[in-house]
């Protein structure tokens, strides 16, 4: 993997302007949902079967996350926990740069390398799903 500070070309996607209003506009929309106390999202998969999906959890884990209950988010949903971190450390990457107008970090991959990527990935999600299956009486109270 090859990591490269430059600066945004002409005419190329700000990805960090595009990622950072969408997460932001992303928590409004869910801040706003809550606070006009419209119904929980209702996952089909867990109402089909009775089982988690992948993402079952997430919404009370982000809910913890933003009253700082990180363990009780942690236990709700591990996965999204890092994902959450993860991207509120991108959102401050991303507001630094744009704002500041200075180089992006770009992130270039060989062939074995993007396999070994997506292979983390497979097997992150399926841990994933894996501990919410092993703590499903949870998602059934």
């Amino acid at each position: 993997m090859q990591v490269i500070a430059r600066p945004l070309a002409p005419r190329e996607i700000d990805h960090e302007l595009v990622i950072l209003i969408g997460s932001v506009a992303g928590f409004a929309i869910a801040a706003g949902w809550f606070a006009l106390h419209l119904p929980w999202p209702i996952c089909y998969f867990h109402a089909l079967t009775g089982l988690p999906c992948l993402t079952c959890g997430a919404t009370r884990s982000a809910i913890a996350c933003v009253h700082s209950q990180f363990l009780t988010a942690f236990g709700w949903n591990p996965l999204a926990v890092i994902v959450y971190g993860g991207l509120a450390l991108f959102d401050l990457y991303a507001l630094v740069v744009v704002t500041t107008r200075a180089r992006r970090l770009r992130a270039y991959f060989g062939l074995g390398e993007k396999r070994i990527v997506r292979t983390l990935a497979i097997i992150l999600l399926l841990a994933n799903w894996s501990y919410l299956l092993a703590h499903a009486s949870k998602f059934n109270g």
